[in-house]
C-alpha cells in the first residue's frame, strides 16, 4: 500500500482520480468468557445518523497512517498501534471519488471516550451484526477481511518496521570519520517525518546501526515514545561486508520478543535485511519486499505485521514514505 497513491485500485473505478484521501480504523477485541468471540466496535455519527468506523480525511502534512491513527483518537480517544492493513474502499461523494484506507486496531481494553460530538455513542457487536448496521455497504469489506484473519489467527500481530537512514550528507562534502558523517538539511526534515510516521505503529524498542546518520534519523521517535533503543554493529556497511551472517542474525533476534520494534540501517544492508525477513513470509508476500537497488529511498519505511503466538509469521506488508516537504 503507498501512502501517495493517486489513482483508485478497484477495478469498478479504473484509472479514475481520486478526489478525497480519508483514512481509518475498526476497531476489535475478543470477548471475555469461554467463547472469546470476535467483536467489532461501530461508531454513531449525529451528523448523519449512521453507523460507521472512525475515519475522517487526511490532513496537509500527513501520510495515510498518520491520518488514520489521529481520526481513531480524536473521535473515540483510542491511541493504541494500527494492525493489520484492510481493503481500501471507494465510493462518490460531491466532490468526485473517495478512498478511505482502514487499519485493524486491537483495542485491547483501552478505555473508549468519544468526542461527543462527531461521535455521540459507540457499539460494540458480533461482526455478523455490524455488517447489518453499517450505513455504507462498502465499509463491510474491511469488516469480512477483519473478520477472516481472526478465524485463520492472523488478526493479532505486532509491527516490525524497517527504516533506511534519511539523507545524508554526501561523502565528497565530508572530510572526517565516515561513521559520524550526519544528515544532510533534507535528512534532517526526514527525521523528523519519519518520527511522525512510525508513531502509527508505536514501536517500543529500536534497533539501528551505531552510525550518526541512523542515529539520528530515529532519534525524533524515541525521544517522542521513550522507546528503548539498542545501537547494533552488525548493522552498519563494515559490518556487513566482512560478516553479512551477523547483519542476518541481528534481524532474526528482532522476532524473538515478540514486540513491536523498529530497525535503522543502511541502504547496502537491506538486502540482506529483506531476505531475511522474507523466509517468514509466503510468497505472495515476499513479492511485496523492495528487490531492486536503492531498494528504499531515505526516510522510507517497511511495515511487517506478525502474527502473535505463530512461530514468527509474517501476515501483512506495507511500504510507507514520510511526509516530504
Amino acid at each position: 500500500m503507498s501512502s501517495d497513491s493517486l489513482v483508485a485500485d478497484q477495478t469498478d473505478h479504473p484509472g479514475e482520480e481520486i478526489a478525497v484521501v480519508a483514512a481509518g480504523a475498526v476497531p476489535w477485541r475478543v470477548a471475555a468468557g469461554d467463547n472469546g468471540d470476535l467483536e467489532v466496535l461501530l461508531i454513531h455519527r449525529p451528523r448523519y445518523d449512521d453507523w460507521s468506523w472512525p475515519k475522517g480525511k487526511i490532513d496537509p502534512g500527513e501520510t495515510v497512517p498518520e491520518c488514520a491513527a489521529r481520526e481513531v483518537d480524536e473521535e473515540i480517544g483510542l491511541k493504541v498501534p494500527l494492525g493489520i492493513p484492510l481493503p481500501s474502499i471507494h465510493y462518490h461523494v460531491p466532490a468526485g471519488l473517495k478512498v478511505v484506507h482502514y487499519w485493524a486496531v486491537d483495542v485491547d481494553g483501552a478505555a473508549l471516550l468519544p468526542d461527543g460530538k462527531e461521535v455521540d455513542s459507540v457499539m460494540w457487536c458480533s461482526p455478523e451484526k455490524a455488517a447489518r448496521l453499517l450505513s455504507n455497504p462498502s465499509d463491510v469489506g474491511p469488516l469480512e477481511h477483519l473478520a477472516a484473519a481472526h478465524a485463520r489467527g492472523e488478526l493479532k500481530t505486532w509491527p516490525l518496521v524497517i527504516v533506511r537512514h534519511a539523507k545524508a550528507k554526501p561523502r565528497s562534502s565530508w572530510s572526517k570519520a565516515e561513521g559520524d558523517r550526519p544528515l544532510a538539511a533534507t535528512g534532517m526534515r526526514q527525521a523528523q517525518a519519519v518520527g511522525r510516521l512510525l508513531q502509527a505503529w508505536k514501536p517500543m524498542r529500536v534497533v539501528s546501526s551505531p552510525l550518526v546518520r541512523c542515529v539520528a534519523t530515529i532519534a525524533p521517535y524515541a525521544k517522542a515514545s521513550d522507546a528503548k533503543v539498542k545501537l547494533n554493529e552488525a548493522l552498519t556497511e563494515h559490518r556487513l561486508g566482512r560478516h553479512p551472517h551477523k547483519t542476518a542474525a541481528a534481524v532474526e533476534g528482532l522476532f524473538d520478543k515478540q514486540r513491536g520494534v523498529a530497525l535503522c540501517t543502511h541502504r547496502p544492508a537491506l538486502p540482506t535485511v529483506f531476505a531475511q525477513l522474507g523466509k517468514h513470509m509466503g510468497s505472495r508476500l515476499r513479492a511485496l519486499l523492495p528487490d531492486a537497488d536503492p531498494f528504499l529511498a531515505p526516510g522510507e519505511i517497511v511495515v511487517c505485521h506478525v502474527a502473535h503466538h505463530s512461530k514468527h509469521k509474517v501476515v501483512a506488508v506495507e511500504r510507507f514514505r514520510p511526509f516530504d516537504d
